[in-house]
């Protein structure tokens, strides 16, 4: 379906394109602030470029147009993955004379790993690009998120500097901020940038950047993603504004030139130095590393890093308190487009995210309690640290409590060797998520049957509320021409609460309610090539009929049988059905009395049970 894509802390959504500022080549817009007749220093402009996309090459050549030089900090486990640059591009570019930088492993968020994973990142990063032949001497922050002790460990692993994010002047933010950074720079392992250049950024913000650097003297950094026309990617901008504003630098005074960061910086290139080996990864029980959340890493649960794709605004928060112990995470989703929200495992070389073994199968689990159908995201991990998405699981339901979201992947795909998971949003709404898990399943030992005579419904007195006007673990089917209103009711049979299904306007088709067609614990379980006797009892003014769905082997649910009809009744009446032998691979049956025509029907108490001991009518 998708890829996870590059985001920086606290910007997911997609803006609508600013029209780009034309300009007459040479001559400077109003709005831009003119140069000071003379600097108090020479300016220096750095042109840098984050991930390695594939369609940096496309900036690239627009800089050797000019004879510009640029800085590309990429990912070592990125080259040749679907997007990304090729190994031979990253040379054709060094090759060009432009610098090549670190930029971690496998770009995760380094603030929410532990020590070792975030040295393995760093120092393993330059080395594996040392080894590849590149001059590797400066490194940027992937999501420009930091702290002092990762500053430490960039420069324990041989770097000269390392580039932030947000810390100089712009009209987008930090308005009280610097206009320039110094050079040399105070902290030589945090080094000020303006905000990265996103697609609402014009002609007149670029050089906006350049000319107030002029007027003090010092380092101006502009960091650049994506390139496409038109550009809507909020990373991107078109060639063609890169073309101007590169032309446009070509006519800056000489005390302002365009460096690269290794030109800016300077030193020698230190020993490349590799980080501490994967600890041994479990083999058995749950693999997912911090499961319940419960250990934070400067605010956030250590392990864990937030992804997502597309036109939406999520917002991620440490909630207490949670399903078990004191912390849950809550996302919630405002202004869906397209696109999801999710929270994974870190994408990392092993100190976090779960070790799987290709051609194997994983029990997947986590709790959860959301507005909105969620879904389990899944990627893979192959080679040196290439995450790539793999595929998705059928949606769970909406639920107003927690309920466990569960499903088997298929065989991990060949020269697999890790694996990241999470539930997502892929709308509008709220997710509160705690108590992940990953099993082998050739080491998981299955749960006895239930005890003969068991009620195999969830909520079979419709007691417990779910999200809007059905119970938890309930929803609406149909199909055809008609309009059903479905509502909570105080006549109930049992207890307090009834649902109750009118449906007007009836044209053709039927409406009913069903336990939730999941991939988790809502539906009842139920075993192929058994029989199952399901009841319920109703009042109602037309006749209905059990209709029945079972979960295929592919985790899909299908229309299976119909029971014969039902007169309307004017009390509580008990519907009984018993159900031919449950197909080869089906997992779940689900069921619902049905209405076919205008009328109106009152339902209560459900049971399935299997028949071998099912209790009396």
């Amino acid at each position: 379906m998708h890829r996870q894509a590059h985001r920086t802390t606290g910007r997911w959504a997609a803006w609508a394109i600013t029209a780009l500022l034309t300009l007459t080549m040479g001559i400077v817009s109003p709005s831009v602030a003119p140069p000071s007749a003379q600097a108090a220093e020479p300016t220096v402009v750095s042109l840098t470029f984050d991930d390695g996309w594939a369609d940096q090459v496309t900036g690239a050549q627009i800089l050797n147009k000019y004879g510009l030089k640029g800085t590309f900090y990429v990912n070592s486990g990125s080259f040749d993955s679907p997007g990304y640059m090729s190994l031979a591009s990253v040379r054709e570019l060094a090759a060009a004379g432009h610098e090549i930088g670190g930029h971690s492993v496998t770009h995760p968020d380094l603030v929410t790993l532990p020590a070792d994973e975030t040295r393995r990142q760093i120092c393993n990063d330059r080395v594996n690009l040392t080894n590849l032949g590149f001059r590797i001497t400066n490194f940027a922050y992937p999501f420009a998120s930091s702290a002092p002790a990762i500053e430490t460990i960039v420069r324990d692993c041989g770097y000269n500097s390392a580039r932030g994010l947000g810390d100089i002047k712009t009209r987008f933010s930090c308005a009280a901020c610097p206009l320039a950074e110094r050079i040399p720079p105070a902290n030589l392992y945090n080094t000020a940038a303006p905000d990265q250049v996103e697609n609402t950024w014009t002609l007149a913000d670029l050089q906006n950047v350049v000319t107030q650097a002029e007027s003090v003297g010092g380092w101006a950094q502009l960091t650049f993603h994506r390139f496409e026309s038109p550009a809507t990617n909020p990373l991107a901008i078109t060639p063609a504004l890169l073309d101007q504003f590169a032309a446009w630098l070509k006519t800056r005074p000489a005390t302002t030139t365009v460096k690269t960061v290794d030109q800016v910086i300077g030193g020698t290139v230190k020993p490349a130095i590799s980080g501490p080996a994967v600890p041994p990864p479990p083999t058995t029980g749950n693999l997912v590393r911090n499961p319940s959340l419960e250990t934070l890493t400067n605010g956030v649960p250590q392990c864990w890093n937030a992804g997502g794709y597309g036109t939406n605004s999520p917002t991620f928060t440490v909630v207490s308190p949670g399903r078990t112990g004191q912390r849950a995470q809550q996302l919630v989703v405002g202004g869906y487009v397209d696109g999801d929200a999710k929270l994974i495992p870190s994408l990392d070389l092993g100190g976090c995210s779960p070790a799987a073994t290709a051609g194997r199968t994983y029990n997947l689990g986590a709790w959860y309690k959301s507005t909105a159908p969620t879904q389990f995201t899944l990627y893979y991990r192959s080679g040196a640290g290439s995450w790539r998405y793999w595929t998705s699981s059928p949606w769970f339901a909406a639920s107003a409590t927690y309920q466990k979201a569960s499903w088997t992947t298929p065989p991990l795909p060949a020269g697999a060797n890790g694996l990241s998971f999470g539930l997502n949003l892929f709308s509008n709404g709220t997710l509160t998520t705690d108590d992940y898990e990953m099993f082998d399943t050739a080491t998981v030992v299955p749960p006895p049957p239930p005890p003969a005579g068991t009620n195999l419904v969830k909520n079979p007195s419709l007691e417990t509320a779910g999200t809007g006007a059905f119970p938890q673990c309930w929803q609406s089917a149909g199909f055809g021409a008609n309009t059903p209103a479905f509502s909570t009711v105080a006549a109930a049979r049992t207890g307090t609460k009834a649902e109750r299904l009118t449906i007007t306007g009836y044209s053709s088709g039927d409406a009913r309610l069903l336990p939730s067609l999941d991939a988790g614990t809502c539906a009842p379980a139920a075993t192929a090539g058994k029989t199952y006797s399901v009841r319920a009892w109703y009042t109602s003014t037309a006749i209905t009929q059990f209709a029945l769905y079972y979960r295929n082997a592919s985790g899909n649910w299908v229309y299976w049988t119909s029971g014969p009809w039902l007169p309307a009744a004017g009390t509580y009446t008990q519907a009984s059905f018993t159900t031919p032998a449950l197909p080869t691979g089906a997992t779940a049956i689900s069921f619902g009395l049905s209405l076919f025509s205008n009328g109106t029907v009152t339902t209560d108490d459900y049971a399935m049970y299997d028949t071998v001991g099912a209790p009396p009518l």
